[in-house]
């Protein structure tokens, strides 16, 4: 047991299996399942196990083809699909790991025209009208649940999750915002809950008694008409009498309009939610959400607010979350900067999910970390996210490494980055790379060095990762001194005033709108929980049905004015984040940024910037601001690789130096490890 976290290390007994700490490793859809590559998603989730982690949650398994999430998604329908999971139980067992099946029933939102639900009420984020259930439709999903059940039991699971949160199946039955039955299935609270005290009373008696039974239930549904408190606790005490083993904690809708997971939601953001049913049934809870270290885990479990801790995206990006913590080493734990890049901006384009840090997640047999057969010396520029990855991984395999920096820091753009508010998280990511390189013995640094050809010509084989250099816009006036382009202002170099305008509505635009709108905290620390709830109108259940504020959100006034500007006559952050451009996009709306589309730039003059809409043909205004801000691009900066090139040195370009387009942290992560494995 380790010392600094006691609390997380303590085993639970239900008498016929124990966990051996508090750590679960959540459900998440990663498209694996649907490879039907069994022996790759083996490895994806022995590699967890290996980690020490006590329990691993299955992504979402349909009982049935209408609830699967979309058609041809993962679902154990017959004795075939389960002896096939027995490939994945059994390496999970033989990694010392316990595994459970999560059984998901999308209901209405599952992308299909079969779609089924308590009524015919369209979701809005599926274009499907669900089919409205009779009674024999619902008797029959419910004995499609414990089929499933009984399958995952065959299947050799240590025991299954019922998924009844997140605005799925079940939760489609627990509320009136979706449920409009007047039957036995309807109306009343206690009619409304038929469908999950009947699932797991059947699945209980169909499984017997030495067989893990969670519940994953919605506590705060953050929609119209959700839950109250009251019912929440009223439907756990019943699952309790069913034979529910644990409660997993669900935080709100995937339709509700407030961020749950995202980076900009602050660290356990809600623990307060499960612990207010702490006491109140005597089963274990889970808490979940924006938790990312081990400090935050035993911190949580310290205040009691739940007697177990969930993370799913956290094991993407550092399977050997348990075990460094453990062994006291969380300064070496690869940080889940709760992007979604790679992970749920994956799964819902139908890609493979990965991890922006971690490359390998998913990908463990094809970017397995073998010993290089012939170790090298590799010169790398640029110590970046692309050049880091490469150095880290390369040392790893047992390759000597020389890291160049003209800078004097680490982490290149990932140092803009962190300043954003909301993007704390780049800090610890940025902490992460220099504590490996202090790790890893094979890596040697050299900071506010501007390396000669010369000096690379030595190496084995060199590696440029220089980056790239902001973007010149065509706009007269942008030598003025009131003009700065962006890393100017995210470096805080110069002082702004009371009106801006940033030209240039990218990833980066958006970062920087954000940035001049948004208060600044102390360094690398969040913004405090009861700012952010109000910011974003979540109330307490317990006075507010489904946790919103009845008044709605009130964000605190901006700090100065800004306009965020784009030439393409388009919606504003097309380009942004699948699952989080949303976000952003609200996030400045609350804060009064004026977001202007088909913009024309004529001219940049001491009174403000001259601009016009409709591709330039109206007379141009004058848009009345103190400082212009640049975010018009990128260009890469390679002229190093061609010098090498042409002097016939073995070498290599990633990162933004190969491709400028948008600051992509992922692309150049995944290239930098991706060729320290190739060397």
């Amino acid at each position: 047991m380790s010392n600094k976290y006691p609390n997380m290390f303590r085993p639970l007994d239900f008498g016929f299996m124990t966990l051996k700490n508090r750590v679960i490793m959540g459900s998440m859809h990663t498209n694996l399942e649907e490879t039907k590559n069994w022996s790759r998603i083996a490895d994806f989730y022995s590699e967890r196990a290996k980690g020490g982690v006590a329990l691993i949650v299955t992504g979402g398994i349909a009982p049935n083809k209408e609830g699967a999430v979309f058609k041809g998604a993962a679902a154990m329908l017959d004795q075939t699909d389960a002896d096939n999971h027995r490939i994945v139980t059994d390496a999970v067992h033989e990694n010392g790991g316990k595994i459970v099946m999560q059984i998901l029933h999308a209901g209405r939102y599952a992308y299909s025209p079969d779609c089924v639900a308590p009524s015919a009420i369209k979701s809005p984020i599926s274009p499907f009208v669900p089919n409205a259930l009779d009674n024999e439709g619902i008797e029959k999903q419910i004995d499609d649940f414990v089929q499933c059940a009984c399958l995952a039991k065959s299947a050799g699971y240590d025991g299954i999750e019922i998924m009844g949160s997140e605005g799925y199946f079940i939760n489609q039955f627990l509320v009136e915002h979706t449920n409009k039955r007047d039957d036995s299935w309807g109306g009343s609270y206690e009619n409304r809950m038929r469908l999950p005290i009947q699932i797991a009373e059947k699945i209980r008696f169909a499984v017997g008694k030495n067989f893990l039974l969670i519940f994953r239930l919605s506590m705060i549904d953050l929609i119209p008409n959700g839950s109250s408190h009251d019912e929440v606790v009223v439907l756990a005490k019943k699952l309790e009498a069913a034979g529910i083993n644990i409660i997993n904690t669900g935080i709100g809708w995937h339709e509700a309009r407030i961020p749950t997971i995202a980076t900009s939601v602050p660290p356990a953001a809600f623990t307060w939610v499960t612990k207010k049913l702490m006491g109140k049934i005597k089963i274990p809870l889970i808490t979940s959400n924006r938790i990312n270290t081990p400090e935050k885990v035993e911190e949580v479990l310290k205040l009691k607010c739940a007697d177990l801790v969930s993370m799913a995206r956290p094991f993407l990006a550092d399977p050997e979350f348990v075990n460094k913590s453990s062994q006291e080493k969380s300064q070496l734990i690869a940080p889940c900067i709760a992007c979604n890049q790679a992970c749920l901006d994956h799964t819902f384009k139908g890609q493979i999910s990965s991890c922006l840090v971690n490359p390998r997640a998913c990908f463990e047999s094809e970017l397995e970390l073998k010993m290089a057969s012939n170790s090298k010396s590799i010169g790398i520029v640029g110590a970046g996210p692309a050049g880091l990855s490469a150095a880290i991984t390369a040392a790893q395999i047992g390759h000597k490494v020389t890291v160049f920096e003209k800078e004097q820091e680490l982490g290149g753009q990932l140092n803009l980055a962190k300043m954003v508010p909301g993007k704390e998280e780049f800090w610890g990511l940025v902490d992460w790379y220099k504590n490996m390189i202090k790790e890893l013995p094979g890596i040697k640094i050299k900071v506010n060095y501007v390396v000669e050809k010369k000096e690379l010509e030595k190496f084995d084989t060199v590696i440029i990762a220089t980056g790239v250099n902001p973007r010149e816009p065509s706009i007269d006036g942008i030598n003025q001194k009131h003009v700065h382009y962006y890393k100017d202002i995210l470096n805080g170099e110069v002082t702004l005033g009371s009106t801006v305008a940033v030209v240039g509505a990218g990833g980066v635009g958006f970062d920087v709108a954000e940035f001049l709108a948004s208060e600044k905290y102390t360094e690398g620390s969040f913004q405090p929980l009861p700012e952010w709830m109000i910011e974003w109108g979540i109330g307490d259940p317990e006075l507010y049905r489904g946790g919103l504020l009845t008044n709605g959100s009130s964000p605190k006034p901006a700090e100065r004015k800004v306009y965020l500007l784009q030439r393409k006559a388009q919606k504003m952050g097309k380009n942004l984040g699948k699952t989080t451009g949303w976000i952003h996009r609200a996030a400045l709306k609350m804060k009064g940024v004026e977001m202007l589309s088909g913009v024309t730039y004529h001219k940049i003059s001491d009174e403000g910037l001259y601009i016009s809409r409709e591709n330039g043909e109206l007379t141009p205004e004058l848009l009345e601001v103190d400082n212009v801000v640049l975010c018009t691009g990128q260009v890469s900066n390679s002229k190093l690789y061609e010098d090498l090139k042409n002097s016939g040195v073995e070498c290599h370009l990633i990162g933004g130096a190969q491709n400028a387009g948008e600051l992509d942290a992922k692309r150049a992560i995944d290239q930098g490890t991706r060729l320290a494995l190739s060397i």
